[in-house]
């Protein structure tokens, strides 16, 4: 039983990650070409409900949202909370 919450724990982060990180370059496109964005708020939610390190790693390959103070701090530490997530996940 503990096997099948960790794998579906692994496929959850790692599918939320996957989002984190996709949700930075297409956020970052929109913004390029002019259109509807993805809000700020939602960015954010989505990093502290397990894309933490997706999302951070997804705000400096795209090079998005570097500048501002709010993600700056909050990404960062959406990102060692999902590790720890992580860690915890794994050493059951």
């Amino acid at each position: 039983m503990k096997e099948i919450f960790s794998t579906l724990g692994a496929a959850y982060l790692l599918v939320m990650n996957l989002i984190g990180f996709l949700q930075m370059g297409i956020d970052k496109r929109r913004a390029r070409r002019g259109r509807y964005r993805i809000s700020e708020r939602a960015l954010i939610a989505t990093a502290y409900l397990g894309a933490g390190i997706g999302s951070f790693l997804g705000m400096y390959f795209f090079h998005h949202k570097t500048k501002h103070i709010k993600f700056r701090i909050a990404l960062p530490v959406a990102a060692i909370l999902t590790s720890i997530l992580a860690i915890m996940l794994f050493m059951r």
